[in-house]
């Protein structure tokens, strides 16, 4: 049976990325189209947007959406048919999708992403002529009013399901707000939208769709207690019998490092050598001592606590008392983007930093890092640690969410039966960390074990292949289930 499905999401790489959310949204059409899903997607018009999307028409007009006129405006893009949500007063700005260029949230974010949703649950409900969605899929809180928009319409509506890619951000406004965002009176109760005396736009998803997905089993779980829920873990624990964790999968065709423009030499597992040209020119690129036996660390990442960050920041000493380098992209918090430009500093040839993202050095660093480091107190997924596995930069990760779900731990058993693919550590503390990083240090020293841990790597499967299988039946019995 084939199936139409209409995603809402606030980015979609390579048309606007800021992390991993923009990635899944790009990639899974694509592979949804092999199982019979045929996905078309909501997202703002920013200018990038709509500079690449070019040539197109409008298939959707508003006189007033949330403060000034909208239309909708289809266009296509690698062959996925894409509907922009034009609102110059929301989207028309020189900054980022969520921040000016200051990195303060936008003081509009609220109807900014209301109108994303209003848009979305009228598409859902057949407001573009000759695309009726079987179900609409809303991918993090600035989608997640679109169920709720559906719930109190009082009309038909598809299924729909709500993906959590980090339950941390979780959009939370003033109750003053509610007539402002179209929703009813009767909405602010605590199966509505009402959150701890203010409206959530997530717990509003949460509790209004029909399934609830997040990126990885582990992070399924996680989520449903205390620690890792947000405060959202009691709805989670009521609404169990519909959560699911389908891990993501990568674009191979962007992540090969076999055909990969963006990096010096390419190669596949069975020309491992080709990968040192690499090594040397991101060494090279990073100004970083063009040292053969050195241990080069990747890291490829926003700088936050969630991320882990200042526990390698602590290492750092005594990671430069031994033969390792660190080559670090990201950026995000300052004291974090100090920290390692001081150790930079202090340690030339040995640290490099660059603050900001550059595609370029993304791939760089998968292509030529001996190891990629993603040291997380908690990870819905993560995709870096999939490119690593793909580029034979054997990971070092903690044992949480999706990292603990994608790397096999080389521990003696795993080890001996030749199956692990990368290093994992638990808890996630500086300590535990330190731990992790001599023994892959151990490893490395073991040519033919660290060969073994990388060809594993590279064989492993992270395509999208089999998570779409999972969200296709998904889809279905959600169809299926409101008859």
């Amino acid at each position: 049976m084939s199936l139409r499905v209409l995603a809402v999401a606030s980015e979609m790489s390579p048309l606007v990325k800021t992390g991993g959310l923009a990635d899944v949204v790009g990639a899974l059409p694509s592979a949804l189209a092999h199982e019979g899903v045929e996905t078309r997607t909501l997202i703002p018009a920013y200018p990038e947007v709509l500079d690449a999307l070019g040539d197109g028409e409008t298939v959707l007009s508003y006189d007033d959406l949330f403060g000034g006129p909208a239309w909708v405006h289809e266009g296509s893009f690698d062959g996925a048919i894409v509907y922009a949500l034009v609102a110059p007063h929301l989207y028309a700005r020189e900054g980022g999708p969520y921040a000016d260029e200051n990195g303060v949230d936008y003081p509009d974010n609220a109807f900014r992403f209301a109108a994303l949703a209003w848009a979305g649950a009228e598409i859902a409900q057949g407001a573009i002529p000759g695309f009726a969605p079987d179900a609409l899929h809303a991918h993090d809180w600035q989608a997640a009013l679109a169920p709720a928009y559906l719930h109190y319409s009082g009309g038909p509506r598809p299924a729909t399901i709500v993906t959590i890619h980090n339950i941390a951000f979780q959009g939370q406004y003033a109750k003053e707000l509610l007539r402002a965002l179209r929703l009813p009176p009767e909405s602010f109760v605590m199966d509505g939208v009402e959150y701890y005396g203010a409206i959530g736009f997530l717990k509003a998803g949460l509790q209004l769709c029909d399934r609830i997905t997040t990126v990885s089993p582990s992070y399924a779980l996680e989520i449903e207690t205390p620690e890792f829920g947000m405060g959202l873990d009691g709805l989670l624990r009521a609404r169990a019998d519909v959560v699911s964790g389908i891990l993501n999968g990568v674009d191979q065709d962007v992540w090969n490092p076999a055909t990969d423009k963006r990096i010096p030499a390419t190669y596949d597992v069975t020309k491992l050598k080709t990968r040192a040209k690499n090594r040397a020119a991101l060494q090279k690129r990073f100004q970083l001592e063009p040292d053969a036996e050195a241990f080069l660390l990747g890291v490829v990442s926003r700088l936050s606590w969630q991320k882990g960050h200042d526990m390698l920041l602590a290492n750092l000493p005594s990671l430069m008392t031994r033969h390792v380098q660190l080559a670090l992209i990201g950026a995000g918090d300052k004291h974090l983007e100090e920290g390692f430009l001081a150790a930079q500093e202090a340690y030339p040839g040995r640290v490099s930093v660059r603050i900001g993202y550059s595609e370029d050095l993304a791939h760089l660093i998968q292509a030529g890092a001996d190891a990629f480091l993603a040291p997380s107190r908690f990870e819905p997924c993560g995709l870096t640690q999939l490119y690593a596995l793909r580029y034979g930069a054997v990971p070092i990760v903690s044992r949480v969410g999706g990292l603990k779900d994608t790397i096999i731990d080389a521990n003696e058993m795993a080890a001996q039966a030749g199956v692990a693919t990368g290093v994992q550590f638990s808890p996630p503390t500086a300590e535990a960390l330190a731990g992790a990083l001599r023994q892959a240090e151990h490893f490395f020293k073991d040519k033919e074990t660290w060969r073994k841990l990388q060809i594993n790597g590279m064989k492993t499967d992270v395509s999208w292949r089999h998570p779409a299988q999972r969200y296709a039946a998904l889809y279905r019995e959600a169809v299926a289930a409101r008859g």
